[in-house]
This record gives C-alpha cells, structure tokens and sequence, in this order.
C-alpha cells in the first residue's frame, strides 16, 4: 500500500533564511557602504591566503533600493572632484583623511574592471554610467562581492548586537550570528522604506557609541506657508542664491544653482544643498533667517540702478527682462511697489530686497521620506580614521551614512560610501 505523501498547505508561510553561526566579518545593511565594505574584506582576506568569511546582512526583501532610485534611476555615482568642502557634519580634517584613501580615480578604476564606464555630465561635472542605468552600478557591486566570496542574507535584520568575549553577538530575524568582526553600514534615516530607518542608531548606542543632535534630514525640500505665493509658481526652475543668517546676522552657510518651486515651497539642488544647515542651524538659533536671492548674477546696487534709468516704464518691465512675467509681478506684489508707473524710492528699495534677499518663512521640510540624504550619525571623533574601527567597542566598524557626514548634491555622498567602505572593509578584512 502506497501512503500519499505529506505536503505543506498551500498557505504555509515560508521559513525565513537561516544565516551561519558564526563568521570573520558580518556587515550590517548592503546598500552602496556595505556592499563596497563587504567586497573589501572579502579581497582582504583573499589578499592574506585566507578563505573569504565575510557575511552580508540586510532586512530588506530586496536589496540596492536606494542605489536604484537614486539620480532619479540613472545613479550618480561620484562628481568629477571631491574634497572636504563638499560635506558638513564632522571635521573637515577627519572627512579629507578618509576621502584621501579612496580617490574619485580608484572609483572608476573599481568599476571599470567591472565593466562599467562613466561619463561627466558638463554643466555640473556629476559621473553617471554610460547605460544611465543605477542597474548596472547595483549589478556590478553584487558582481564584485560574489567574486569576493561574500555571502548576502536578506531578509535578515540585525535586532541586537552585543559583546561576546572576543567576538560580537547578533540576533536577526534569520537567527543568532557571531562574527569576529561587524561592519554596521545600515544608513541614517533618509528613504526608510529602503531600509535606512535610523536602526542602525540604535545598534550603535547598544555598544557605547552616541549620535549627534540633531538628526535630521539633508538634500529635502522645504515647506513654505499655504499661501506663499511662491506655491503658485509650481514648475518654474531658475538659478538663484540662498544666504543662511544666524540671529545675529552673521552668514552661516551659502547655496546657490538651480532652484524649484513647487506646490509646497521650494526644491532644486541649490534648495537641497541649504536644507540640511537650515535644519540644523535653526535648532541651535531659532531666529537664524534664511534669504534668497532670485537674481544672483545681478548686484543689489546694478537691480536699483535699472530700475531708477526705467523710472518711466516702472518696475515690471526691468524685472521680466531677467525673470518670468509671473515671478516679477509676485514680486512687486509682495514687496507693495506698483508694477508701472512710478516707483517712489522707498518702494524700489522694498522690491530691491525682495529681488535680492527675500526672507523664506520656511514652516517644514518634506520629510526623511522624501529626503535624499541625512545630517547626523555616529561623530568620527569615536572611530579610528586609518581602520573605522570603533574606539570604544574593538572589532567594531563603520563605513557610509551612519556616521555624522553628509554631502550635497552631487554623488558625494556615494563618494564617502565608497571610501569610507574601502577603509572599513580592508581593515575588517585583515
């Protein structure tokens, strides 16, 4: 007599991965950091005549979600030149000491030898790949790190991290892991639904390590009032300046390119760029102003001069000459000058002020939703700049947005994955 044989219902949930036990190098969250990090140990360890131990763990059901959606698909992977100028958060010292061990030219070498090229986009010098594909810069960091012998678990989200003797404990939602090493590459809080949900914080602190105040969201638009009449300007794009002020008046940080409005306030890269030192900056100084300046090429002093040798014509015709019709009559509105006909003097000076320093009552930003990036993490000054080691849990690494850097727009940020990666991985590794 034949039995029928056992099946699961239909309905059964699947079993979650299983993960080993034990492993040289763990590396938490394998996005663009983490992937580089894991590559770099896993070359390391090849480097020293050992075989590869290294273990990827990511929650995610799918990795390399930030990658793909980042220059909006086409993933803009570097800028032609970096330096420390190029982000905020900790030193400059300790930023150039990292970027310095993983040049803009060691990132196109890398990815070259993976068969992916490059190309400079001219008016902002951001290196995007010749298939203007993020698929292709995801796909090759898979590539490389299965050629480094790293193994990827997903979904598998680190939910406790704990010293072990010599060795870190793990528990994941794919079971308990102990490494010899961990790489915590898990993010800010920037784009949560890719995995970057402030986590990563969480296990820092779990070891001793603190976070800076305050956390919040860099490269995000800003949010003016409902009734801004900059909301109705919906879809015009132009180059314009923004001034940060504290309340005593003294310029804390400058932007300035291409600026956005929008249906809730102002975007654009030069919009994103300020955003993260008019959040910061207001927590410390909530009086600190912030100031556009819609005609940036043109002195304060040359705007009033036109406008007085147009006396005649009146305002609005000097105005649309460099700017929109709808922008210039919002203006004269908002700065009480009639758009023709005379301009009495105290009027021109009101519309001189809005052209060039209009103060934004910026009431929100979008959000870590919609941000790109964010401000705050791990500070560096608690981690070892020549390995990213931990100065206060041995054994333990960072590398990408967890730690207090952030750069502006640009693929800068991907720059500091990359060396920042480099540098832990390499370290892990040995």
């Amino acid at each position: 007599m034949t039995l029928p044989r056992e099946t699961a219902p239909e309905s059964a949930p699947l079993e979650p991965p299983r993960i080993p036990t034990q492993t040289d190098v763990a590396v938490i969250g394998v996005g663009a950091a983490g992937l580089f990090a894991a590559t770099w140990a896993g070359r390391a360890q090849a480097t020293a005549g050992r075989t590869a131990a290294v273990v990827g763990l990511d929650g995610a059901r799918k990795l390399g979600a930030k990658i793909l959606v980042s220059g909006g698909g086409r993933c803009n992977v570097t800028h032609w030149r970096v330096d420390e100028r190029d982000f905020a958060g900790s030193t400059p010292p300790a930023i150039r000491k990292v970027l310095g061990r993983f040049t803009v030219e060691q990132t196109i070498a890398f990815f070259a030898s993976s068969g992916v090229a490059f190309y400079r986009e001219a008016d902002t010098g951001k290196l995007f790949p010749e298939s203007d594909s993020a698929r292709s810069i995801l796909d090759a960091l898979l590539r490389e790190a299965g050629a480094a012998g790293v193994a990827l678990h997903h979904p598998a989200k680190v939910t406790l991290i704990e010293r072990d003797g010599e060795a870190l404990r793990l528990d994941t939602t794919a079971g308990p892991l102990s490494a010899r090493k961990v790489i915590l590459c898990t993010g800010g809080k920037s784009l949560p639904k890719s995995g970057s949900d402030g986590s990563g914080f969480a296990l820092a602190t779990m070891l001793g390590h603190s976070i800076t105040a305050p956390v919040v969201p860099a490269l995000v638009p800003l949010v003016l009032p409902a009734d801004h009449f900059i909301r109705a300007l919906t879809g015009l794009a132009l180059p314009c300046r923004f001034t940060l002020l504290s309340s005593k008046g003294k310029p804390v940080a400058t932007s300035a390119g291409s600026t956005l409005c929008t249906h809730t306030g102002l975007s654009g890269p030069a919009t994103l760029d300020i955003s993260r030192h008019w959040l910061v900056s207001r927590t410390a100084d909530p009086a600190a102003r912030l100031l556009l300046d819609w005609l940036p090429d043109t002195p304060a002093d040359r705007v009033e001069q036109l406008l007085l040798e147009s006396a005649a014509k009146g305002a609005l015709p000097v105005l649309r000459q460099q700017l929109t019709e709808r922008l210039a009559r919002q203006l004269c509105t908002a700065a009480a000058a009639p758009p023709t006909g005379d301009l009495p003097r105290e009027a021109r000076r009101r519309l001189v002020a809005a052209v060039k320093g209009m103060e934004l009552p910026v009431v929100d930003d979008r959000g870590f939703t919609i941000a790109e990036a964010t401000a705050g993490g791990v500070p560096l000054s608690e981690v070892r700049l020549d390995t990213m080691e931990s100065r206060i849990c041995p054994g333990l690494h960072f590398a990408g947005e967890i730690l207090d850097v952030d750069g502006r727009i640009g693929g800068f940020n991907f720059q500091w994955a990359w060396a920042s990666g480099f540098v832990a991985g390499t370290a892990a590794g040995r």
